[in-house]
């Protein structure tokens, strides 16, 4: 079995933004030589995602509206965590609604989808640098 290991680093300019990166992740899995296994991506930070759903943009306004109102990000003051000194406990919440990760079938050295899909990386506190790991394992 081989293994694959890149990461992927994003500044989004706004606290929340959405990127989709499906692209990148296809250009890694030909560079790894992995023609049948697995593709993991995870973000590495906990007020950021990895998800998977449809590549549409009124999608992505609803994500960020129907989040804002789960969670939104003022009264900084409404949030335990925020005593702490920082502003972001509605991006920890984002995140956790969103998730950390996505799996993904390859198969004869293609990401296996299903109709729409595609992986997207989610911000939710953003305006600084965020990892992004992508580890691809298989043969």
């Amino acid at each position: 079995m081989k293994s694959f290991t890149h990461y992927l680093t994003f500044n989004i300019p706004d606290r929340v933004g959405f990127v989709n990166i499906t692209d990148e992740l296809e250009t890694l899995l030909a560079k790894s030589g992995i023609r049948e296994g697995l593709l993991l991506c995870n973000a590495m930070h906990i007020t950021a995602s990895v998800f998977i759903n449809d590549n549409e943009s009124g999608l992505h306004k609803d994500y960020a509206r129907w989040l804002e109102k789960l969670a939104p990000h003022a009264p900084i003051s409404a949030y335990e965590h925020n005593r702490t000194g920082e502003d972001n406990a509605d991006a920890h919440l984002k995140r956790q609604i969103m998730g950390r990760e996505v799996v993904i079938a390859v198969t004869a050295g293609r990401l296996d989808f299903g109709p729409w899909e595609q992986v997207f990386y989610g911000e939710f506190d953003g305006r600084r640098n965020k990892r992004v790991l992508v580890k691809i394992i298989g043969e």
